[in-house]
Formats: C-alpha cells, structure tokens, sequence
C-alpha cells in the first residue's frame, strides 16, 4: 500500500475506541496518529487497556491537543450528546477532513424526530443536512462522496440488512415487522454502572428500553425509505449476560404469495456479493458466537408453521460489524481504500 492515512480516534478509552486501536494496528492503508480521552489524558493506551502493552501508540490527549494539520481521517467513539458539538469545532478547524461517527448524533435525518428522542434540539443542523446513514451494503455509492458518515447503531444493523432488503423487493407485509433483539454487555459501554455489575446480570435476561427504545427512529427512518411509505416496526430489546454479541430474531408475513423460502433466495441473491453478509441454507440457523470478533453478519431464514411468515434470523459482533468494524469499512469507503481493507479477520472461536 503506497498510501496511508493517518487517523485519530476521539474518545479511544472507551469498548469502541479500542476496537478501532485493535482494527487499525493492522490496517496498512491507516495509520494511528492520534489518540483522545478525557478524564485519561496523559496515559498511554497500554495502561487503560492491557491488552495494548508493548504496541508503540500515541499517548492519549484532550481532544483540543490533537494537531488536526496531518490528520487525514476522524473516527468520534464519544458519548451520544456529545458529538455533534465536537464535529463541527473540528471540522471548522479542517473542513476537508473525512469523520465517521460512532455515536447517534448524526444518524437521524429528521430534526424533529431526533429531538423527540434525544430530548434537545440538534446542535448541528447544517452537518446533519450533509451527513450520510453508514449502513454500507445499502448506502454504499451515497458513502463514498461523504465527508461526514454516521455509522449506524449495533441493534439497527443486525435488523436492518435481512428486512431493507425483504422490503425494498416487496416481498413483506411493511405493517407487520417485530423485532426481537438481545444484546451484550459491551453494548452499554464501559462506564460504571451498578445496574451492569456481574451479580446484577449474570444468570438471567431482561429487556429494557420497552416501546420506546431510542433505535426505533433509526428502524423507522430506514424501514420507511426501503418501503416507500411510513413504517414503524415493534421493537424489544434484552440484555444478555454475554461480552459481545447482537442477535435479532424477527417475525414477518410475506405479500403476494411469497413464501419463507422465496424470502431466503431474495436475500441469497441480495447479499451473495457481499464480503461482510453470509446468508445460510434455508432453515439454517446463525449463532452468535459463529461471528465473534469479525466483520460478519449471519442470517438465517425458517418458515413459521403458519403458510406466508418467516422467521429471520440475524447476527454480529455488537462491537466490530455493529460499531468500529462498521466504521472502518466506512472509512475505506470515503478515503477510497478497499472496503475490505483491515477487516479480513475470521470469527473467534470458541
């Protein structure tokens, strides 16, 4: 690779900050210039995450010490709330930078919908005109031209890739889409919380966010847009005692006669060129622990018992493919490397 970018990563003290330290040691088209934290300024990476000892990186600093002039490309692993504000203070500084954005503060395209479920109006307004949803095996061409790319969430990932393409061809019933989710800890963040200590989630599952979770905008927008007209699905979300993982079991009724097995060969065909996607064998179910530290989506479709439904079944790592993996692809994609470039690892098994 003659080329290489040179990154900063904002808020790198955090589960997706590492994961883009860990995505792009090995990436041979980017390379680390800067790091960001807050509260650990002044530390080296190795000793916010072990796991990093002996690897030459740069010392985590405020985000105003980072020197923006050979900075080619921002990766923002900062808090929801936050981001919007950051974004347009670096992009004043150098308005030729490529970000992608690991937060919520851009995903939203509707400004009123984003302060109904954010609670404050956006702070951003004429960035969030130009900013383009990451989901990359559907937005992948709007992508490339992007200066700012709002890399979608873990959950809407995972149920976004089996049901845009289901409805972009027709083949479900726009009006009967449930979603049912679990995800793992890593997904809360690394933030102490009493709620996430190990004796509070261990040995049991429990959903949260019930009928309102802030992911069902981001279902809505995408699911309208792929349908032609308002969507808005059912959605649950469960915490699962496990570290990584998104696994979204969806019900669904086909239209015009299709059938489950019908659904499974338009997303076979759909996704068959896709690096990142693998649809299994009709009745053919994923696990998630089959995707663990990779880029990859599974999915799997069964007929229901009752004729004209199916159950689709998707999964990824909440962490590489629902987060920094997303966001690297991404990144390829707006700095015009390969999309597949530093991303090549197989899961982690077992």
């Amino acid at each position: 690779m003659s080329k290489s970018y040179k990154i900063a990563v904002l808020g790198a003290s955090g589960y997706t900050g590492s994961e883009l330290v860990r995505l792009l040691l090995r990436h041979s088209g980017l390379e680390i210039a800067a790091l960001s934290a807050d509260s650990k300024a002044g530390k080296p990476m190795a000793e916010v995450f072990p796991q990093f000892a002996g690897v030459d990186l740069p010392e985590l600093k405020k985000i105003d010490a980072i020197d923006l002039a050979e900075i080619d490309g921002v990766f923002c692993a900062l808090p929801h709330g936050t981001t919007q504000e950051v974004i347009s203070q670096t992009l004043a500084k150098k308005p030729n930078l490529k970000i992608v954005d690991l937060s919520a503060d851009f995903r939203l395209a509707d400004l009123d919908a984003y302060a109904e479920w954010y609670g404050h109006p956006h702070k951003a307004p004429e960035l969030q005109a130009e900013a383009v949803y990451g989901l990359v095996e559907i937005h992948r061409e709007k992508i490339r031209t992007a200066r700012l790319v709002a890399n979608p969430g873990c959950y809407t990932t995972t149920a976004e890739l089996p049901v845009i393409a289901l409805l972009q061809a027709g083949a479900i019933d726009p009006e009967e889409i449930v979603i049912d989710a679990k995800t793992g800890m890593t997904g809360a963040g690394r933030a102490a919380k009493e709620g996430m200590l190990f004796s509070e989630v261990s040995e049991g599952i429990h959903a949260y966010g019930v009928g309102k979770h802030r992911h069902m905008a981001e279902l809505d927008q995408e699911f309208s847009e792929a349908a032609g007209k308002p969507v808005r699905p059912s959605f649950t979300p469960h915490l699962a005692p496990m570290n990584r993982g998104i696994y979204a079991t969806t019900y669904v009724r086909g239209t015009g006669g299709t059938d489950a097995e019908r659904m499974h060969g338009i997303l076979a065909d759909r996704y068959a060129d896709e690096p990142f996607v693998t649809v299994l064998p009709f009745g053919q179910v994923p696990q998630s622990r089959h995707v663990r530290g990779s880029n990859m989506v599974q999915i799997g479709v069964v007929a229901d018992r009752r004729p004209g439904r199916a159950i689709v079944i998707s999964t990824l790592d909440n962490l590489v493919k629902g987060a920094s993996g997303q966001a690297v692809q991404n990144m390829n994609l707006v700095l015009g490397l390969p999309e597949t470039m530093g991303l090549e690892q197989v899961a982690l098994f077992p």
